[in-house]
């Protein structure tokens, strides 16, 4: 009976039972898309993502929700390089660079690491494109808030570093406390647009030296709401400078707290407002499962 080792590690927390968790599958080589499939629905996480080995970079990865696979995951890259580290397939001191493969091309990660033990990890999605606008009402009415709720003089646009999201700004906390998002609403929003998850956020922090907080929301990946979404905070980063909502290019951003699963993720840009040429993503993890599959 083959054996797999997998581990399961907490994204964007120092904290066990933080952060998002995401399991990770090594070894995966010969397992087929359909074992993926299920081994992602056995899981039963926001994404499973399953390692490779790679003739054009040091590894490959795939993703997969518990509804298919994705061109790229936020928090599960987090939580794959740490772990890739901690197991020793990495190894280095300082800021050490590794590639993975993915269905979009190849990107960068990189790993800061300290007598051999992972202290943070940061990915490097690609540079921002923004897509369609909508017309607020019907998000407010999905989402179960007003137009009056939204930050008035900016667009509910889509946005996309590699997995296209739906960016929705809110006047405060307090608005983002009372959303109650309807799965049905959604899913016939999304039948008919260009984007995947849908991220609802405030520049009112918990944290006044963050810039922002966020939820998340995956109506078709039975995924009701994402603790800390790695790929939509990048997303959600190019927004807040292309529409001048931040002034600088590192900040830090919340997400979680509110289903008490807190998380930090730091970001970095590069360009300008109307250029921008890179988004980094970046944060710490922590593995609380080890064991293997039996297949």
């Amino acid at each position: 009976m083959p054996t797999y080792p997998f581990w399961q590690v907490d994204a964007f927390t120092r904290q066990p039972l933080g952060g998002n968790a995401a399991a990770i599958v090594f070894d995966a080589d010969d397992l087929t898309d359909a074992q993926m499939q299920a081994i992602a629905i056995e899981m039963n996480l926001s994404e499973t993502a399953f390692v490779m080995r790679s003739s054009v970079a040091d590894f490959r990865v795939r993703y997969f929700t518990t509804f298919g696979e994705i061109p790229l995951a936020g928090h599960p890259t987090i939580a794959t390089f740490h772990a890739l580290a901690e197991a020793g397939r990495i190894r280095g001191e300082g800021r050490v660079r590794v590639t993975q493969e993915l269905g979009i091309g190849v990107l960068p990660v990189e790993i800061d690491l300290w007598d051999d033990r992972p202290q943070r990890v940061i990915m490097t999605p690609k540079p921002p494109v923004f897509l369609r606008t909508y017309a607020p009402e019907p998000w407010t009415a999905a989402l179960g808030i007003t137009p009056d709720d939204l930050l008035p003089g900016y667009p509910i646009q889509t946005v996309s570093t590699g997995t296209p999201q739906i960016m929705i700004p809110v006047r405060s906390l307090d608005v983002l406390r009372r959303v109650q998002a309807s799965t049905t609403a959604l899913k016939a929003l999304r039948a008919e647009g260009d984007w995947f998850s849908v991220h609802v956020f405030t520049l009112e922090a918990l944290d006044p030296a963050h810039a922002a907080h966020a939820r998340h929301f995956a109506p078709g990946d039975n995924v009701f709401e994402d603790p800390v979404t790695g790929s939509a905070t990048g997303n959600m980063a190019a927004y807040l400078f292309h529409y001048g909502l931040v002034d600088r290019r590192i900040f830090t951003v919340e997400q979680g707290h509110l289903m008490n699963r807190p998380g930090l993720v730091d970001v970095e840009l590069e360009g300008t407002p109307e250029a921008i040429t890179a988004v980094r993503i970046a944060g710490s993890a922590v593995t609380v499962i080890r064991g293997e599959l039996y297949l």
